[in-house]
């Protein structure tokens, strides 16, 4: 699956590590700025499901 966080760089760096716990993250974008915001960023992951959290 796709996934993108949007956020201020510590909140995206908080949820990637909270995603990293129940998913399998096999690729992460650079940080691309916001549009609108310069105190904004936004990331792009791939990921998974990891085998040990399904049920």
């Amino acid at each position: 699956m796709r996934i993108r966080l949007h956020g201020t760089p510590a909140e995206t760096a908080a949820a990637l590590n909270a995603i990293a716990r129940v998913l399998h993250i096999q690729q992460i974008s650079r940080p691309y700025p916001d549009r609108r915001s310069p105190l904004f960023q936004r990331i792009y992951l791939h990921a998974t499901p990891r085998e040990d959290t399904r049920p």
